[in-house]
């Protein structure tokens, strides 16, 4: 069964940083572009980043461009997410997001608070 786990949020003060992981399961990683999304309370979820296949192409949000680096370890199975110089603008659940033979997966979310 396609599964994605995030790890990685916490509770952290504003302008620390935080790395966070999407790992997969029962599939490899290496053949699909990858994408990170967040949904804040009371807002819709948005996009964050996305990184193609192979590396060779990564998406930013202008929200967080210059402060998140998305980056993959396909050996490791596993996606990442850099995130620099918090904002409590950036407190949301933050998800990873595969689509896979014409199927959304999506996994169960972290939660990234940003708060002193």
């Amino acid at each position: 069964q396609v599964q994605l786990v995030e790890s990685g949020g916490g509770l952290v003060q504003p302008g620390g940083s935080l790395r966070l992981s999407c790992a997969a399961s029962a599939f490899t990683l290496d053949n699909y572009a990858i994408g990170w999304f967040r949904q804040a309370p009371g807002k819709e979820r948005e996009g964050v980043s996305c990184i193609s296949s192979s590396a060779g192409s990564t998406f930013y949000a202008d929200s967080v461009k210059g402060r998140f680096t998305i980056s993959r370890d396909n050996a490791k199975n596993t996606v990442y997410l850099r995130m620099n110089s918090l904002k409590p603008e950036d407190t949301a659940v933050y998800y990873c997001y595969v689509r896979k033979s014409g199927s959304d997966y999506w996994g169960q979310g972290t939660q990234v608070t940003v708060s002193s």
